[in-house]
């Protein structure tokens, strides 16, 4: 199942970035034997989209058809790591080709979006920058590997 993150904001090269590409190779060969990926980034340019509207309808624009949309989102549920990875496997065993994961900008999602969304979910009750997001989900994503191919490095159960 390919997965994409589809985030208002250009990620500048930094350490950011960094931890983002590390995640995200990492979440690849994780997940490969489980069919999970190739996993990728779309950019919603914000010089082009300053409003939530706006940045709302560019990404609603970059969800292909027939994908699952997962909204983050601070109205969202919040699932414990083991399962966000049962999650993803329950899509995967599903039969969706593609889930794609919406990052809003600052002013987070517009009501349209959160209405296209297949699932919101959320981190928790604290806000987050939405450059963060980015590498917390993609941690997630490795981590929702590593917990389905039973590997140690979840320590929550």
């Amino acid at each position: 199942m390919k997965i994409t993150i589809a985030a208002v904001g250009r990620l500048k090269s930094g350490p950011e970035q960094t931890l983002l590409d590390g995640y995200l190779l990492r979440a690849e060969s994780a997940g490969r034997a489980l069919a999970l990926g190739p996993f990728s980034v779309t950019e919603i340019d914000e010089r082009k989209a300053r409003e939530r509207t706006a940045q709302s309808a560019r990404l609603i624009a970059a969800i292909p058809p027939g994908a699952t949309a997962i909204a983050l989102d601070e109205r969202g549920t919040t699932l414990s790591s083991p399962d966000f990875a049962r999650a993803l496997a329950g899509l995967r065993d599903q039969g969706a080709g593609e889930a794609v994961f919406l990052i809003g900008g600052a002013d987070g999602h517009d009501p349209a979006l959160r209405q296209r969304a297949d699932r919101l979910l959320s981190f928790g009750p604290m806000v987050w920058p939405h450059m963060l997001a980015r590498v917390m989900l993609a941690e997630q994503l490795y981590r929702a590997g590593t917990i389905l191919r039973g590997e140690p490095y979840h320590k929550g159960d």
